[in-house]
């Protein structure tokens, strides 16, 4: 039997006072095996929703509690459709790979005794 995973939405309350507090839960949430999105939302920016397949909400809070010992499941839902509709199309993100050994430019260096002319008839 196959189990296909639906993308969920995860809602979390956790006590952030500042943009580096902030910072840190996000980096949390992103850390969490299935998120693939997440985002800052509430009136005092004090929730955390990320959006994902599979994704452990029980582990996330556990996590998030550790580092800010305030943290409230506040939802675990199914994504809407609606709100698949309002992000649009997105692009990945694409990187050049250049196989092998990255090649950097080669200067040749030569004495100065090498730039005369032998047939110049000054020197």
């Amino acid at each position: 039997m196959v189990l296909k995973c639906l993308q969920q939405k995860v809602v979390i309350k956790v006590s952030m006072n500042g943009s580096k507090s902030r910072s840190k839960a996000m980096k949390i949430a992103v850390g969490v095996s299935g998120v693939e999105t997440a985002a800052i939302q509430g009136e005092n920016k004090d929730q955390i929703a990320v959006t994902g397949e599979g994704i452990d909400s029980v582990c996330l809070t556990s996590l998030l509690r550790k580092s800010f010992c305030h943290a409230e499941l506040v939802s675990v839902g199914p994504v809407a459709v609606e709100e698949k509709k309002k992000e649009g199309i997105t692009l990945p993100i694409v990187w050049p790979y250049v196989s092998g050994v990255p090649q950097c430019p080669v200067y040749e260096i030569r004495h100065p005794s090498q730039y005369q002319d032998p047939s110049c008839s000054i020197m």
